[in-house]
């Protein structure tokens, strides 16, 4: 199965600065910011496109539940994950299971944009988080 990359997330403290930085020193442009609440989720979420490719900037909402503070506690902040576009999610995950490779089941979840993404256990990852994902609702022209 193809895989594309598809964005790559950033965990960051202040989404303000960091939004700061993309726009006026890497000459991005803000696609979208939105919050969400959900749990497992936690963060407010600032979307940075640079010549077509994509940043998430990550910001926990909640210090005490959300992963991405979670995450910057352990390791910092910095790359989070990155993203990888599949034709067909669940024909990745029955491929995934034959090859042994561990998702985090609880990641499951469809995001406001309509992408239904699960992250691989980073056990199994060589340590990185690893996001599939799809698109099933955006068709292409």
């Amino acid at each position: 199965m193809e895989k594309i990359f598809d964005h790559l997330g950033v965990a960051v403290r202040n989404l303000e600065d960091s939004i700061e930085f993309y726009l006026n020193v890497l000459g991005g442009n803000l696609v979208d910011r939105y919050r969400s609440e959900a749990a497992g989720v936690e963060s407010e979420i600032a979307i940075i496109e640079i010549n077509g490719v994509h940043t998430e900037l990550l910001a926990p909402t909640n210090n005490t539940t959300s992963p991405i503070a979670r995450f910057i506690k352990q390791k910092g902040k910095g790359v989070h994950h990155i993203a990888y576009r599949v034709d067909n999610l669940d024909n990745a995950l029955e491929e995934l299971e034959k090859q042994g490779i561990r998702v985090l089941e609880n990641t499951l979840r469809i995001n406001k944009h309509g992408r239904r993404l699960i992250y691989l256990n980073p056990a199994d990852t060589e340590g990185t988080i690893i996001e599939y994902c799809d698109y099933p609702e955006v068709t292409e022209n």
